[in-house]
């Protein structure tokens, strides 16, 4: 499994919207900015974001972006499945039930849940406040 750039992008644009959140909201072209990214392509993730209620906007003279709800609330694997989609390592894990003709007799299955267990569980442990916390730990230097 790879992360695309879009789904690291994401991450960095709400981290940084989190760490800037006293500012209110904020604009792309800051953001793009900070974070050495092309506005045009955060244009991009943006209404991936917003289709999955991470974002807030504002339109107008003091428009912006900001988190839609609290760093502390909103995980890495929430960011990755809205820019990414399925985080399954197989494409017979992506729906509930598994409906899969050979999921019964298939003898590697549990491999895949395996797998896909621990990488749910891991993205799903890690808030944007964890990555605040371990940055601002470490002096705030970062890469994502």
């Amino acid at each position: 499994m790879k992360i695309s750039t879009k789904g690291r992008y994401a991450l960095r644009m709400l981290y940084d919207l989190a760490i800037h959140h006293e500012e209110g909201y904020i604009s792309l072209k800051d953001v793009a900015e900070r974070q050495n990214i092309s506005k045009k392509y955060l244009e991009q993730i943006v209404p991936l974001l917003n289709k999955t209620g991470l974002l807030r906007t504002n339109r107008g003279n003091k428009g912006g972006y900001m988190l839609a709800g609290k760093a502390s609330e909103i995980t890495v694997g929430d960011i990755l499945r809205a820019t990414e989609g399925s985080l399954a390592p197989v494409a017979c894990l992506e729906f509930e039930p598994n409906e899969c003709p050979r999921a019964g007799d298939c003898s590697t299955l549990f491999v895949w849940e395996g797998l896909y267990s621990a990488i749910t569980d891991y993205l799903d442990g890690l808030t944007i406040q964890d990555i605040i916390d371990k940055n601002s730990s470490m002096g705030g230097d970062y890469c994502i």
